[in-house]
């Protein structure tokens, strides 16, 4: 897999990964009509249903999701001293070598994700504000696609650990030691917020902690000629730009056309490199017939609004 460094419009590093001879991911949205079922490997691990009128979505969650990440030693959170670039690359390595991932072909953002801090503004406190920002609810939930901004919302796939379980105490400890490895989300836009690959525990421990969670945001960039075609664009109307100074500037002498037109220039292009598309799905072979069979197996039964 080809991975390059790239840098974020605010300045953040964030890395660009394009797996190669992956059609289908491990770990994939199947639909059926307003009926989506995640799975891993052969394992339903999230049945969910949106409603008509696009209000919200009724999900259930089973026991069969798996971490992709591999157990994380303690020993490696003290040697990587928190560095989100460290756990970048180790997580990518993780990505790739598991077959129960998301990733399939085309181009992945990898990046330490700030906007999901930013969006407090200081009105709570850290623990109020990423307890409101996970999903409640197991193994049955909803997700309130009217009543909150759920872009940003957090829905585990397994059963959130208490801030007294074994594993949420170590973490805590690493927490405020600054040396927590990141919380691993993935955005899937059919359900438009962010599902929990990796880190559970850590999650729970930063909320009792009252501490910012770091993490590490997954999802599905411009494929490469779509960023092509969008740089073309950008080339056009910054040479239109430049052409617009150059007649400013024979009537007021002075005028830094290049100067004034380039950083804007280069934000763009920046931007088209990090920016966020819509994630796959694939077809549930067999339709709503199907999606109710596997939920009766798993036991689940949707919906009841």
């Amino acid at each position: 897999m080809r991975r390059t460094h790239l840098t974020r419009p605010d300045g953040g590093a964030i890395l660009l990964l394009e797996p190669r001879d992956r059609p289908r991911p491990g770990l994939s949205v199947r639909t059926a009509g307003n009926r989506l079922v995640v799975t891993q490997g052969s394992r339903p691990v999230l049945f969910a249903v949106v409603e008509e009128h696009h209000e919200g979505v009724e999900f259930v969650r089973t026991e069969g999701f798996r971490p992709v990440v591999p157990p994380l030693r303690a020993r490696a959170a003290r040697e990587s001293a928190g560095s989100a670039h460290h756990w970048a690359h180790r997580v990518a390595d993780a990505l790739t070598r598991s077959y129960e991932s998301p990733l399939h072909d085309g181009r992945w953002i990898l990046s330490p994700d700030a906007e999901l801090a930013r969006w407090n503004h200081g009105r709570l406190g850290q623990a109020e504000y990423w307890s409101s920002m996970v999903v409640e609810g197991h193994p049955e939930g909803y997700l309130d696609w009217y009543g909150h901004n759920v872009e940003w919302e957090i829905l585990p796939l397994r059963r959130m650990p208490d801030a007294d379980d074994g594993r949420v105490k170590s973490y805590r400890k690493q927490a405020r030691e600054g040396i927590m490895p990141p919380v691993v989300l993935w955005w899937v836009s059919g359900l438009d917020c962010h599902l929990v690959l990796d880190g559970h525990a850590r999650l729970a421990a930063a909320i009792a902690e009252s501490l910012e969670p770091p993490l590490l945001e997954l999802y599905r960039s411009l494929p490469a000629d779509e960023e092509d075609a969008a740089t073309r664009d950008a080339v056009a109307a910054y040479e239109a730009e430049l052409a617009r100074f150059t007649e400013l500037s024979r009537r007021h002498p002075g005028i830094d056309g290049a100067g004034l037109a380039g950083p804007s220039f280069a934000r763009r292009l920046d931007q088209l490199r990090a920016a966020r598309r819509p994630s796959w799905a694939w077809p549930l072979s067999g339709g709503r017939a199907e999606w109710e069979r596997l939920a009766r197996e798993c036991g689940v039964s949707l919906p009841r609004r």
